[in-house]
Parts: structure tokens; C-alpha cells; sequence
């Protein structure tokens, strides 16, 4: 079957506005779903998310929708990725909202499994992916994380058994972990990369966004703006990583925000770079309030077209 070249996959289907997504809540109802469209050499689409959704998961979904026959749409709050029980609790939760949402998307099939349903008592296998989890959110957040969340989405790709699993770029590091769990376990899925969505000011979007007091919401611009600062600078000319790195912190700093970490690497292997000769990846973490927001920024030493 080679469902991303038939003729369905390059005319995608027009939404139904008023159907609704067919939810899922366990391992053998999706795949129940889903064995007709595999009968009929479909393309099968996943958007993994946590839930809360907003234009980022939006535009995943429409862009899987835009490629795909089939779309999925998993509905997760993984427990084994978070580093604080208290982020966990915290994390929102409206399974109404997110199936309006996804409809309007483009969702065919949501997939909210229970944790006992992916965790089923006696579960004990996990996936680890060595090199790339050892710093930056690795460090910050623990080895865990990164086990969490390589385990739950390769949980998901053997679940769903998609064509292609979209990934938000906001989250640069675990979309090169799975990326990188993909190819080292041989998961026939190809792994596609989409633009941070932003909102009109620059602030990446994230579902964290609605923790932030108007005037905490004012210093999230610290993450953005330091960002662009950095990307100015190279646009002039300027090479040392170092200098890449102050400026960004420096201006920062201007709104009161100290980050966790501000860290320029080569994009693939996420090794630090001392000169930016070709390209980059500017990363940055910091806590505004007790909300943790993550950003990130493809820089050039020429003038070439950002990635995102």
C-alpha cells in the first residue's frame, strides 16, 4: 500500500463543519477506526497534543488534514513527562472545547485515552534516547521528561501506525528526540516539523500562556524580543555565538526576566556552537511568575529565509 501517492491524498476531502470527530477512548477502538481506511489504502495523519488546544495544534491538524485522508487527533496529559506534580495538576483540561476545535480543524478521529488505558497495570517498558536529552530541557526538566515523552509518542506511532505525525517547532528539542527515536527504531512514520504560531506581539503560543497575570503576560515578551535581538545581530554581521547569546540575555533582562537558559547549537545535533558559520538554533527557557515558557529561533550567517 502506498497511501501518501493516492489520488485522494492530493485532492484532500472538503471538511464537514457539522460533522463531529469520532472519539476514541481506547488502544482497540482507534485501531477499529481506523482498519477500513487502512482496507482502502487511505492516508492516515496524527497530531499528537496534551489537550488545551490552540492555533499551534490548530494549524498541525489543518496541515495533516491538507496531506492526509484520515486525521487523528490524540488527546493526552501524559503524566511521565512532567517533572512537577504540581505542573500536572495544573495543566487545563476541557475535552468539549478541544473536540469543537478539532472539528473545525479538520479532525476526523480524537483518541483520549484514560492513563490506565496507555499505562495498563504492570507497565514497565520505556524509551530512551541518549545524547540529545542530556542538557538544556534535559537538564532543566530531568532525564524523565524526555523518557516520558519519547515513550508515550512511540506508544502513539505503534497505536495509530500513522503515514505522517506532525510536531510544533516551539518544542525544538523533543521534535528532535522523536525525530531521532524514528530513525534509530526504524517507525515507519515521517516525522513533519511545522512553524511556531505566534500571537500578534511574538509570544509563542502555548497552553501555559492562560497561567500569565496581564502584567507577567507583558514581561513573556522578554523570550520573543530577546530572540529577534539576537537575530539582528547576526543579520549585521556578527559570528561569535557568545555575543549571539549577551545580547539576547541583555535584552531579556530589559524586562525583568532572567532566563534558564539561552543556548545557540546546531539544529540537528544540538551540540553548542561557538560560531554561527551556517546555521543555528537559538533556545531559550525562563520562568515568568511560575509559568515556564520555551522559545526558539532559527539564525543564519547569510541572509537566507528563516525556518520559522
Amino acid at each position: 500500500m502506498s497511501p501518501l501517492h493516492s489520488a485522494s491524498s492530493t485532492e484532500p476531502r472538503t471538511v464537514d463543519q457539522d460533522a463531529q470527530p469520532r472519539i476514541v477512548r481506547t488502544v482497540a477502538g482507534v485501531r477499529e477506526e481506523l482498519r477500513s481506511a487502512r482496507a482502502a489504502g487511505l492516508s492516515v495523519g496524527l497530531v499528537p497534543t496534551m489537550g488545551a488546544l490552540h492555533d499551534g495544534h490548530l494549524s498541525l491538524i489543518e496541515a495533516a488534514r491538507q496531506r492526509c485522508d484520515v486525521v487523528v487527533v490524540s488527546v493526552f496529559v501524559n503524566p511521565t513527562q512532567f517533572d512537577e506534580q504540581a505542573d500536572l495538576l495544573a495543566y487545563p483540561r476541557n475535552e468539549e472545547r478541544d473536540a469543537a476545535l478539532a472539528r473545525q480543524a479538520g479532525a476526523d478521529v480524537l483518541f483520549i485515552p484514560a492513563a490506565s488505558e496507555i499505562y495498563r497495570t504492570g507497565f514497565s517498558s520505556t524509551v530512551e534516547v541518549h545524547g540529545l536529552t542530556d542538557r538544556l530541557e534535559g537538564a532543566v526538566r530531568g532525564k524523565g521528561h524526555f523518557r516520558g515523552v519519547s515513550t508515550v509518542v512511540c506508544k502513539l506511532l505503534n497505536i495509530v501506525s500513522p503515514d505522517i505525525a506532525y510536531f510544533g517547532r516551539k518544542d525544538a528539542q523533543q521534535a528532535a528526540v522523536i525525530r531521532r527515536m524514528v530513525a534509530d527504531l526504524d517507525i515507519q512514520t515521517q516525522i513533519e516539523t511545522m512553524p511556531t504560531v505566534r500571537e500578534p506581539d511574538g509570544l509563542a503560543m502555548s497552553s501555559r500562556n492562560a497561567r500569565l497575570a496581564p502584567a507577567e503576560r507583558e514581561r513573556a515578551l522578554a523570550l520573543h524580543a530577546g530572540l529577534r535581538a539576537a537575530e539582528r545581530l547576526a543579520a549585521e554581521g556578527e559570528r561569535c555565538c557568545a555575543r549571539l547569546i549577551e545580547e539576547a540575555e541583555r535584552t531579556m533582562a530589559s524586562y525583568a526576566v532572567r532566563p534558564e537558559y539561552v543556548a545557540l547549537v546546531e539544529p540537528d545535533s544540538f551540540e553548542d556552537l561557538e560560531r554561527l558559520d551556517a546555521a543555528g538554533l537559538l533556545l531559550i527557557a525562563a520562568r515568568v511568575g511560575q509559568t515556564r515558557l520555551i522559545d526558539n529561533l532559527a539564525l543564519w550567517a547569510t541572509n537566507r529565509s528563516p525556518l520559522h
